[in-house]
């Protein structure tokens, strides 16, 4: 076992290509996703073979929490690694001990990119010394708990277009019969995204990240992230942000303005997404987070009903895992985090309110 040193640019790009080619790889693994997280520090824990290759690698993101001069541990989406190489995973769990101790860590977090019946990885992950998350249905943990996965190989754009809902094959040619218009997009043009973005957070009561952020993210990923733009007669009226990694693409971030809803440019937005993760010979395209209580008279049913029109697979994942370090303070900060998220909740709409 041993640590990623990120300015060691040979251990860094061995370190990223591993990332990448895993079929667990994710992009919050990535360093490149560290460097936007600007808020955060970064390690990455690395365990070898007996050949001297990679076998799994950990990446964990590190913040401060004030006044208690204590820190939080995240690694999202990893460990990166056969799920089932018990001696791997245990490795990588000892090096996260060690940073929890060279940082004064009071809790680890983790959320793998495993599905939930997956009991061998759970019993290893246990014997590690995490704790198995509780049953949760909504947006409860760091990362969605439920996703919908479209698995794309050995089908092309047209195939995939015929796999989708009659429902959602109609709205994607509404939209063309529309005069709906999707560009690829720099990042000047992430002031008008970001201004349907701050619609969509007040409209669907969550806090949005700011402008700057979302002109980072596409500085710092480059070629793997694209800002996606629908028009009407010339006016941006919604877009989104994907994130090629790997064999997958992941549908990020979506903004859409109420006033052009009948014209249906989200469903032409994630078609041309869907395109991209083609082009790219993506294995699978991630539709990212839906409620898991399926019942129509759920808030978040809409949500649920229009990524399922895609036909992809509805994917439960393990869920957020953690490790305590300091009981006292991490039963305190459990209690404040809900109302802090409350309060932020708050300070958001009146910030923003016309």
């Amino acid at each position: 076992m041993e640590f990623l040193d990120i300015n060691n640019s040979t251990q860094a790009a061995e370190y990223e290509s591993f990332v990448q080619s895993c079929p667990k790889g994710n992009f919050a693994q990535s360093i490149m996703w560290a460097r936007l997280k600007t808020e955060w520090d970064f390690e990455a824990v690395i365990v070898r073979n007996d050949a001297g290759e990679i076998a799994g690698t950990l990446g964990v993101l590190i913040r401060s929490v004030p006044v208690f001069r204590a820190k939080m541990m995240y690694s999202p989406r990893g460990p990166v690694c056969d799920p089932h190489n018990k001696r791997v995973i245990n490795e990588l769990m000892d090096g996260v001990r060690a940073l929890a101790k060279k940082h004064g860590a009071y809790i680890f977090k983790i959320d793998p990119d495993i599905k939930s019946d997956d009991k061998e990885f759970a019993d290893i992950c246990k014997e590690a010394g995490l704790t198995l998350p509780e049953q949760t249905k909504n947006f409860e943990g760091i990362q969605p708990r439920y996703v919908f996965r479209l698995y794309l190989e050995g089908r092309n754009e047209e195939q995939l277009l015929m796999s989708f809902h009659q429902k959602t094959r109609y709205n994607i040619r509404v939209a063309l019969k529309k005069g709906v218009e999707v560009k690829i997009e720099d990042s000047s043009k992430v002031d008008d995204f970001y201004k349907i973005m701050l619609e969509t957070g007040l409209r669907d009561n969550f806090v949005i990240r700011n402008a700057a952020y979302f002109k980072r993210l596409l500085s710092e990923l480059g070629e793997h992230a694209r800002l996606y733009m629908a028009y009407l007669d010339g006016k941006p009226i919604a877009g989104t942000i994907a994130i090629w990694y790997g064999d997958k693409v992941w549908y990020l971030y979506g903004a859409s303005s109420d006033s052009y809803r009948n014209v249906m440019p989200n469903y032409l937005l994630q078609f041309e997404m869907i395109k991209w993760a083609v082009e790219k010979g993506s294995r699978v395209y991630d539709f990212r987070g839906v409620s898991g209580d399926v019942s129509e008279d759920n808030p978040l049913y809409g949500l649920y009903r229009f990524k399922k029109g895609f036909n992809g697979e509805f994917t439960e994942f393990i869920g957020e895992m953690h490790i305590v370090f300091r009981p006292a303070l991490n039963g305190f900060l459990k209690l404040a985090e809900k109302s802090y998220r409350r309060l932020n909740m708050v300070k958001f709409k009146l910030k923003n309110r016309k």
